[in-house]
């Protein structure tokens, strides 16, 4: 924290001379030597790209085995070191396991694509993942403390997914088998139940919970939120394959009901229930998609009615950001809304002034709203 700081919140009244001389202190005992790291990082990453050009220059010289073999070592080189350090790295050095594991993660998944490159094996991409979640995801599971490897777990997963849709083929002829697209709904809506899972989980590494949690939510969101600009263009009740679509959406809203209710279980304080209702919400838009589709205004308001569910569930879990985001996607959606409503040039002016005048008063109506539940000052609290 800058000198310049902390004599800007002592002019201010906010701390006094003994405060800001007790956290000069504590930031000067707790500093850390960020030119010495950044230089150890960059000398790291230079010997490391130079091996790596060193590798590629003599690949096609390397055998196959050889190649193979020293990529296995590392691995277990590394995996021995995380086995040795274990109780070192979880009293002191948490982030360093991070970054350790995270590498350990890497090495896996280019080791198994090395598998094939020596090998010349062709196999779906999927395939690799799902070998690789199994091989090394309960390691990451059970030792994982961060955003990083939570990342790495929940990208893997959903990238394993939803290649497996895309390699069944393109959409129509999907929806034409009943039996694969309840299957691939089943697939693909499954991360979502991670949330719910997460919520459950705690203790010493809580953070790495929480933020697998957190990814989970925001895959369904971005799914539910996907529906709901899709259903814009077509009436899918109308569709020839009318009965796999609503099979699909009701799975989506199956799953995001049931991982709402394992939030709700796990946490029934405050975050525990916002987070439980963006769930819901998200599951309950695939049926109202359903329902509303071929509507330019009913997909339309859906869009805003989820975001607006969002941003209730982030003021009330303290997350002004992720408010803040709701509200400009919702003025955004408007002004789209305002030119799919819009049929000629007078009713496209008209259509942005009550867009714009629209988005002043939920910009007004947010502002007090977030007045309104904003987190109370420190001494104001009990």
């Amino acid at each position: 924290m800058s000198d310049r700081k902390l004599a800007a919140w002592e002019e201010a009244g906010l701390i006094d001379a003994a405060t800001a001389a007790r956290i000069r202190a504590w930031e000067a005992a707790h500093a850390r030597p960020l030119a010495l790291w950044a230089a150890i990082g960059i000398a790291a990453l230079a010997i490391g790209l130079g091996l790596m050009s060193l590798v590629a220059a003599n690949w096609e010289a390397i055998p196959g085995a050889v190649r193979l073999s020293i990529h296995f070592v590392v691995i277990v080189a590394l995996a021995a070191g995380l086995w040795a350090k274990a109780r070192d790295f979880a009293e002191r050095q948490p982030m360093l396991e991070e970054g350790a594991l995270f590498v350990f993660g890497v090495l896996g998944l280019t080791f198994l694509g090395h598998v094939g490159q020596v090998y010349q094996t062709i196999a779906p991409l999927w395939q690799l993942l799902v070998v690789w979640l199994v091989l090394f995801a309960p390691l990451l599971l059970a030792r994982g403390a961060g955003w990083l490897t939570a990342a790495m777990l929940m990208a893997t997963t959903v990238t394993a997914v939803w290649n497996v849709a895309i390699d069944a083929g393109d959409p129509d002829t999907v929806l034409a088998d009943f039996g694969l697209t309840v299957r691939l709904a089943l697939l693909t809506g499954a991360p979502a139940l991670v949330a719910g899972l997460a919520a459950w989980q705690g203790g010493a590494r809580e953070g790495f919970w929480e933020r697998l949690e957190q990814m989970a939510a925001f895959y369904a969101i971005g799914g539910a939120s996907l529906l709901a600009v899709a259903c814009t263009f077509e009436r899918w009740p109308a569709d020839p394959h009318a009965g796999a679509i609503l099979a699909a959406v009701a799975i989506y809203a199956a799953v995001g009901l049931a991982a709402a209710l394992l939030v709700l279980r796990a946490r029934p304080d405050g975050s525990g229930r916002a987070q439980a209702a963006v769930l819901f919400a998200c599951g309950l838009t695939g049926p109202l998609a359903y329902l509303l589709s071929g509507s330019e205004l009913g997909a339309g308001l859906l869009f805003m009615g989820l975001w607006a569910v969002i941003g209730t569930a982030a003021l009330r879990g303290e997350g002004q950001g992720d408010f803040q985001a709701a509200v400009a996607l919702i003025a955004i959606r408007l002004i789209v809304l305002s030119f799919e409503l819009a049929g000629d040039l007078l009713t496209t002016g008209a259509g942005l002034i009550a867009a714009g005048v629209l988005i002043l008063a939920v910009a007004y109506g947010a502002l007090r709203i977030a007045q309104r539940y904003a987190p109370a000052p420190a001494e104001a609290r009990p």
